[in-house]
């Protein structure tokens, strides 16, 4: 990734500029590589930047960008996530014939459908395949590669949530928590999630009145 005396290091190329995506960038900076980050909200954008002090480069999210950057990316990450909905396509497969052959694109939305049209659930036991000359991973659940750091992070950020409804009863609990409220996905067996719904094409009931 960061090469050596006399070779370029490597062009990696991130997709997505929230949390999933900033981590990313985090790891390839300090691998050494060159980095590029794109997203379609400039405050993003900007906070990166201000961030690395200008030692990667972040450009807007857009069709004509990301295929000039296709071009030169080693690596790519696509770290597209809507909260609770499907991710949006992307990288379409008619884009993986301007890439470097060998180059390598990581499907972290995976989880959600995946952001490459070409993309495919697979497992740590068979991690990658070959569309194009393009080597995909699209390893399903990644945080269970290192499953006992992952288990700690998500009950750090959990145990707040589950302490409250144990204290106050649910409904109290998303009455005084509006984050809490925002991350209800059913309620007495209505879908109470609009990005839930509309990617199973489902109908949606706001919590109110699904209570």
């Amino acid at each position: 990734m960061g090469g050596v005396p006399g070779v370029a290091p490597a062009n990696v190329l991130v997709i997505g500029a929230g949390t999933v995506g900033s981590n990313a960038v985090k790891v390839a900076v300090g691998m050494g590589a060159q980095v590029t980050v794109m997203d379609r909200l400039e405050h993003k954008l900007v906070h990166l930047d201000e961030h690395y002090s200008g030692k990667i480069k972040t450009i807007m999210s857009n069709e004509f960008n990301l295929l000039d950057e296709l071009k030169k990316a080693d690596l790519v990450i696509g770290a597209v996530l809507v909260p609770g909905g499907r991710a949006p396509i992307v990288i379409k497969r008619d884009m993986l014939k301007i890439m470097k052959k060998g180059a390598c694109i990581v499907d972290v939305a995976i989880d959600q459908g995946g952001c490459l049209e070409t993309s495919r659930p697979t497992t740590y036991s068979d991690p990658v395949f070959t569309v194009d000359g393009i080597i995909h991973y699209c390893v399903a659940n990644i945080p269970g590669a290192v499953s006992v750091t992952s288990t700690y992070a998500l009950t750090n950020a959990t145990i707040g949530y589950v302490a409250k409804i144990a204290k106050l009863g649910f409904k109290a609990a998303i009455d005084e928590s509006a984050s809490l409220k925002r991350g209800v996905n059913t309620i007495n067996g209505h879908l109470t999630n609009k990005a839930v719904a509309d990617s199973l094409d489902l109908d949606y009931t706001d919590i109110d009145r699904g209570l």
